[in-house]
């Protein structure tokens, strides 16, 4: 079943193929200039910094949802091995790690998603292979540092986690701006909190995945596709949610069946890196503490030559 009309207007609106030229492979990143990261050490007042990523162990936040992809397995492949023939001398450790490499705290390539045989700007789905992806491989990501800002959805719902389903539309993000007395201008890196982190941090891993639906699938609070037109309009670079799906799932209550829409209009349409499971909750209680919710974001992926994703450890500075 293709897109409902109201999916496909939606996405033609905030659709940006050619606005950067006709091989662009960045996207919404174009927007992070050298200026834009200029203005954002001015968030950097105390020098406090946030680690935003769940840790890389092998109990880690996948339960088995998405086939193939695995929790982190490191293995040791020297152990305290003297290399000079003399253990007065150098002696080393080593390791090594398996792991699906959007299964922790992660970006989305622009690779990720296609929808109708095409990824962002015209590039055809085929050029995704056994080998990764050809065009939009993550390793283009060669920096990724702006102005953070965290709009605390949770909060400003008056819960510490969003309900099952709850879909973050663009009006939650304007009336978290307005609460929270701040404003997502262009080049930023949004972070959403929906407050579902907070159970793995407590040890509660399959709270990640919400509750059940009547159908017996699990069902998440998550962005909405009715958000694109706020990122769109603020021209922001990048956004990254605390939960594993990133949008409400399994899908807006306005279009039952319309699976994983959110993803197809973000980093097919409008070419916006998206990230998942960012841990948000030690920063979220800082920034409300002090009223300051924008920081400085480095956030660079690691560059897998034709990864669809990128595991990262985005570290926020205030």
């Amino acid at each position: 079943m293709p897109y409902s009309q109201s999916i496909l207007d939606a996405a033609s609106a905030v659709n940006n193929w050619g606005r950067w030229g006709a091989d662009d492979r960045l996207g919404t990143l174009n927007l992070i200039t050298d200026q834009v990261v200029t203005e954002a050490m001015s968030s950097v007042r105390s020098g406090r910094r946030f680690s935003l990523a769940y840790p890389l162990q092998p109990n880690g936040l996948q339960i088995g949802f998405i086939p193939g992809r695995e929790n982190p397995t490191r293995t040791m492949i020297m152990i305290n091995q003297n290399m000079a023939g003399d253990d007065s001398m150098f002696s080393t450790s080593d390791d090594a790690v398996t792991m699906g490499l959007q299964a922790a705290t992660h970006w989305d390539g622009l690779s990720h998603a296609s929808y109708n045989g095409m990824l962002y700007n015209g590039v055809s789905a085929s050029t995704v292979t056994e080998d990764g992806s050809k065009e939009l491989g993550i390793e283009r990501v060669q920096h990724l540092t702006s102005r953070g800002v965290l709009l605390d959805i949770a909060r400003l719902h008056g819960c510490d986690v969003l309900p099952m389903g709850h879909p973050i539309s663009g009006d939650d993000l304007r009336a978290a701006e307005e609460r929270q007395g701040v404003h997502v201008r262009a080049g930023d890196i949004v972070l959403v909190r929906t407050g579902m982190m907070s159970g793995p941090l407590a040890g509660d891993i399959a709270s990640l995945y919400g509750g059940m639906t009547a159908d017996g699938e699990f069902a998440s609070a998550g962005v909405a596709f009715t958000s694109a037109e706020f990122f769109h309009e603020r021209d922001v670079a990048a956004v990254a949610t605390d939960n594993v799906t990133f949008e409400v799932y399994p899908n807006h209550p306005d279009t039952p069946g319309e699976h994983m829409a959110v993803h197809c209009i973000h980093l097919v349409d409008m070419g916006l890196t998206q990230g998942q499971n960012f841990v948000l909750e030690d920063l979220a209680a800082d920034c409300a503490a002090d009223g300051q919710w924008d920081f400085l974001l480095e956030a660079s992926p690691l560059p897998f030559v034709g990864g669809c994703g990128s595991p990262v450890n985005p570290v926020a500075i205030k």
